[in-house]
């Protein structure tokens, strides 16, 4: 039998591993015992190159040892209230994760590990991630991924000359190195040395170290490109698990399952290499347009990061906007003020950050193509639109037609904000499906098909997100994030969808909206979580949150211009052909039988016709 030997671990090679599940139902991966059961995963097959528990000569530093210094001299500046009213500073307490973590340890024994690295480092350094659950995560731990934490991460591909010369140091002491940032595979300074972009001269306050990681697009890598260790690629491009408890056969993302790839999105896109001019989206103050992540979710600002540092022209703002505007109440209906660190101010300013982002990542236009209306959106972040974690993450073109006396007549896309349901058969809906495969299915005792297990799915379903500019099918397929059940050309950046334009419509309004989380994902946190509450609390909370509201991305109208009924066929002449053409859509039902405007295809549309046709156009 083939293995491969990493770090003095003997791993099955994949291949050996898919030969297997040939040749004995899995059985021989000691998966047959499992059926209906949770995958028998133990920490081993979770673990990770990097830092690990305990791996640290001083531990992980309060955010209070930071704010006196960086904090309450300035609401939009200062790091410390901007960062707190973030999804980083409360990502250990975001409610839908620990009702999400609750599944994922029931799915998949020690699964939470995965989680907690990235949710809760400070608590994974110090060993509290056992048991997986999160239940002995506090104090620090609980401040999410904090100023300390960030600032004393090492650029795990040493750069000689560039990189501060301990880090090779650092590198060469740990067991396992990551070959590139992912999942939570972090490498930390076991010292309390604090790095950063600027050279701060005789600064005695705190040892500090110059380095550029923290202002790369591979930093942010480290927790925004998450790949599932359990589910190796087999070669026939399917995934399935490896052998249990044992270390992963490959720590390369792209040998294991994708779950999320917004880094990896972002490094096959026009702004992995250099400056984008996005019209003065996202960094109005960056004047050669945007690159890194740092560039749109931390915009630089003329400003001070310390009430008695130096003035600066590009301060990188620790807003870490995203597309979640609805958390930030329920943390705190959840928690105190005094520990979340949160204020009316420093909240409302973030929401309306990130609603600002939301509406800068996406332009909506229209044109009317004679009785057709085309909605185009097109894509101007550095990702796919919408990315990240793809459970419950929506967005959708909602298309309203009025009539002459501006009434309502036609709706494309609803949305009742009372129960939270969205019409989707009519419309476009831009998101991520992910499921089980049949093969899976009876292993795990699930349904083959969609699903929000997200730590048993082993395929994609469904991956229509508008892909950003310099998008190529090679580049995207690479690093496991091609169109799923769609298509887009290389260099597309923009979808178009076509919609009927109902007769007696002069005006048509269109909104794009986005929703972190829909009803349907919201209720599978509630029901299928079976050993804790966090799952109701999770729907208590959306329901007192309002339902994550949807956030408006696009709001514009166009003026419908009368089409010319009997020009049946469309060819802009009004001739005998179209009288065939009038047959065939009454055959067919097509909307170009309806010449009388009633919304029905009936024999009475002839008439109809031979009037239009009479009255010409």
């Amino acid at each position: 039998m083939a293995w491969i030997r990493s770090k003095g671990r003997a791993l099955v090679a994949p291949e050996v591993l898919w030969l297997l599940g040939l040749c004995v139902p899995m059985g021989g991966l000691g998966v047959a015992a499992i059926v209906g059961g949770p995958l028998p995963t133990t920490e081993n097959d979770f673990f990770a190159p990097g830092t690990q528990p305990h791996g640290l000569n001083t531990a992980v530093q309060s955010v209070q040892e930071c704010m006196s210094c960086h904090g309450n001299f300035d609401d939009l500046h200062e790091p410390f209230r901007p960062w707190a009213a973030s999804m980083m500073g409360q990502a250990s307490r975001d409610p839908l994760f620990h009702a999400a973590l609750t599944i994922a340890n029931q799915d998949a024994a020690f699964a939470g590990d995965l989680c907690l690295r990235c949710h809760a480092p400070n608590g994974w350094l110090e060993g509290r991630s056992t048991p997986t659950d999160g239940s002995l995560l506090s104090g620090v731990d609980l401040e999410g991924v904090n100023c300390n934490f960030c600032h004393r991460m090492v650029d795990p591909i040493h750069n000689p000359g560039i990189d501060p010369a301990v880090d090779a140091t650092i590198l060469s002491n740990l067991t396992d190195v990551p070959t590139m940032p992912h999942s939570g595979q972090f490498v930390i300074d076991p010292e309390d040395r604090r790095r950063g972009p600027y050279d701060l001269g005789d600064f005695q306050y705190h040892e500090w170290l110059q380095a550029p990681f923290q202002s790369t697009s591979q930093m942010c890598a480290t927790c925004h490109d998450v790949s599932n260790p359990v589910f190796e690629k087999q070669p026939d491009g399917t995934y399935m698990p490896g052998a249990f408890d044992t270390p992963p056969a490959s720590y390369s993302p792209y040998d294991q399952f994708p779950v999320e790839r917004t880094y990896s999105e972002w490094s096959q896109s026009s702004f992995a290499s250099g400056p984008v001019d996005v019209g003065g989206r996202f960094a109005p103050n960056l004047v050669m347009g945007v690159s890194s992540c740092q560039d749109c979710h931390m915009p630089p600002d003329p400003g001070v990061s310390c009430f008695f540092g130096d003035y600066r022209e590009e301060l990188s703002t620790h807003q870490f906007r995203g597309g979640n505007t609805w958390m930030l109440n329920a943390i705190r209906n959840l928690y105190p003020d005094s520990e979340t660190f949160l204020t009316d101010t420093s909240v409302s300013l973030a929401i309306m950050q990130s609603e600002n982002l939301l509406a800068e990542a996406s332009d909506a236009t229209l044109t009317q193509d004679g009785s057709d209306l085309i909605v185009r959106v097109t894509n101007y972040s550095a990702h796919k639109l919408p990315t990240g974690y793809p459970e419950g993450r929506r967005m959708w073109i909602n298309v309203k037609y009025f009539d002459g006396s501006d009434t309502l007549i036609d709706e494309r896309g609803a949305y009742d904000d009372e129960t939270a349901l969205l019409s989707t058969v009519d419309t476009k809906v831009y998101e991520a499906k992910l499921g089980i495969s049949t093969t899976l299915a009876p292993i795990v005792g699930k349904p083959a098909g969609e699903s929000f297990h997200f730590v048993l799915n082993n395929e994609w379903i469904k991956d229509n997100r508008i892909p950003p500019m310099g998008f190529t099918n090679t580049g995207f397929d690479a690093v496991q994030s091609a169109p799923v059940a769609y298509t887009y050309a290389d260099g597309q950046h923009w979808d178009d969808t076509t919609y009927d334009i109902p007769s007696g419509a002069v005006r048509a309004e269109v909104k794009v909206y986005y929703q972190t989380a829909s009803r349907e994902y919201i209720e599978f946190l509630r029901d299928e979580n079976t050993t804790d509450t966090k799952g109701v609390t999770m729907y208590n909370e959306w329901v007192a949150s309002g339902k994550s509201p949807p956030v408006l991305m696009d709001d514009v109208s166009i003026t419908i211009e009368t089409p010319c009924l009997a020009d049946t066929n469309g060819d802009g002449v009004v001739s005998p052909a179209d009288f065939s053409a009038w047959v065939a859509a009454f055959n067919t039902m097509a909307p170009q039988c309806d010449q009388n405007g009633d919304g029905l295809c009936t024999p009475a549309d002839f008439s109809a016709w031979v009037s239009n046709y009479n009255a010409g156009c």
